[in-house]
């Protein structure tokens, strides 16, 4: 009897062990690539859906992978657009039965007024891998940095009065991959403009254009003084990508 016990005891453990389990998670800006050490990586976390228990947690690291591949080659299904260069994070975790996870990226890590959260739901099987290409989740968006004018800049209204009053941004795919004329990532394609308004109310809209690599200026005359602010937006129609950045600046007497 007692031995009889034991073995139930035994194979009951080996039941409920932890095993650990692999899966491969990467996060690709859409119409682009992926996201990794370049551009500080996208952090990822793996929860139980059941009781939201954090399984695993880490940052995507790696390159953005091969362009001619991911850009240029018709996707085929079996064949995998990342190679082991390609950034991911390998969540680890210890599991013992099936469990329904979530997993969510946050991205870009190091840019937060870019910054979106895209998540999916799946079973792990314990001890079943999912490798390779792994999971990926999409990214969507652009990274603008309004360069000028500054943030709560004060500018005295007689150094610009009736002088061109320059706008300018950088503004990247959500990879970090550049914008140019005539690219991959065409800048004649994306819509770049800047909604000014003046104490609160509309003022005009400004256009802008690229001057060099992901670099885009524009200008207006601004000759009142007031608080002024200035949302700018990317928007390319073709794939629905959007990003915006806010500034505010004073302009006084």
């Amino acid at each position: 009897m007692k031995a009889l016990i034991l073995i139930m005891t035994f194979f009951t453990g080996i039941m409920i062990s932890a095993t650990e389990t692999k899966i491969m998670i990467r996060a690709q800006a859409r119409d682009a690539k992926f996201i990794g050490s370049s551009l500080g990586g996208a952090h990822v976390i793996v929860r139980n859906k059941l009781n939201r228990e954090i399984l695993a947690e880490g940052n995507t690291s790696g390159s953005t992978g091969n362009t001619d591949l991911i850009m240029k080659t018709p996707k085929v299904r079996g064949k995998s657009i990342a190679d082991t260069q390609t950034g991911g994070f390998v969540a680890s975790l210890d599991i013992s039965e099936p469990t329904f996870v979530t997993i969510e990226v946050i991205s870009p890590l190091n840019s937060r007024q870019a910054q979106a959260v895209v998540s999916t739901e799946l079973w792990l099987i314990p001890g079943k891998h999912i490798l390779g290409e792994g999971i990926i989740l999409e990214i969507p968006g652009y990274i603008i940095d309004i360069l000028k004018p500054r943030t709560h800049q004060y500018i005295a209204l007689n150094t610009i009065k009736d002088k061109p009053f320059q706008f300018q941004a950088n503004i990247v795919m959500m990879c970090g991959c550049v914008i140019e004329k005539g690219g991959v990532w065409n800048s004649d394609e994306i819509e770049v403009k800047g909604i000014l308004k003046k104490d609160g109310i509309f003022f005009r809209n400004v256009d802008l254009s690229l001057v060099s690599t992901n670099l885009f200026e524009g200008n207006t005359s601004i000759n009142a003084s007031g608080n002024y602010e200035l949302i700018l937006y990317a928007y390319h129609e073709k794939t629905g990508n959007t990003g915006v950045d806010k500034v505010n600046y004073v302009v006084f007497e």
